[in-house]
């Protein structure tokens, strides 16, 4: 079985019915900065409005190194049928001993309620018990973004609840709900 080393330092290309989600190159800049730079889009993550192509360049250089070193990482999500990147959705965090991680995603605003986030998801969720052999996925999102939450749902997590400020964000202390699945949700088997 390979390493999580392994793993993300040769990230895989996913492929859904409409997205594909690969590993980011610096070529990507242009299409993530149309993005990145909206403040909606940025509102509810913990990165600001990008001000300059020269910062999207920046993230996809960290994110280039990220994957260098083998660390947890983010995959661009594309649009198949355009080839344009409209996102970014990948791992926050993995605790290898417990087999759990944490999932983080941002979509251009352009394509928000189409359900391309539901289907990224998935792919991450399926990647994540079938490649990673994880036993816990988990997300979260601020309580006053609930489109995040039915993403989650979408994608087969279950709401374990609310956590107060947990979060220091854009100048304030945020509540956030927290979403899981585990490999047993996964599998169909009992919870």
């Amino acid at each position: 079985m390979q390493t999580f080393l392994e793993i993300f330092s040769h990230l895989p290309t996913l492929m859904t019915r409409r997205l594909i989600l690969r590993p980011a190159r610096m070529s990507d800049a242009e299409d993530m900065y149309e993005y990145s730079r909206d403040p909606l889009v940025a509102r509810h993550v913990l990165w600001d409005a990008h001000t300059s192509i020269h910062q999207t360049r920046g993230y996809l250089r960290f994110l280039i190194r990220q994957y260098r070193t083998g660390a947890p990482s983010t995959f661009v999500i594309v649009l198949k049928e355009t080839g344009k990147v409209i996102g970014t959705i990948g791992f926050m965090w993995i605790q290898q001993e417990n087999r759990s991680a944490e999932v983080g995603y941002s979509l251009s605003r352009r394509y928000w309620n189409q359900g391309y986030m539901s289907e990224a998801l998935r792919a991450i969720v399926d990647f994540g018990f079938t490649k990673l052999s994880l036993n816990r996925i988990e997300a979260q999102h601020e309580c006053d973004n609930p489109a995040s939450g039915h993403v989650m749902r979408n994608a087969g997590m279950l709401h374990e609840g609310a956590l107060r400020q947990r979060l220091y964000n854009k100048g304030r202390y945020v509540d956030v709900e927290l979403y899981a699945i585990v490999r047993s949700d996964f599998e169909g088997g009992p919870k």
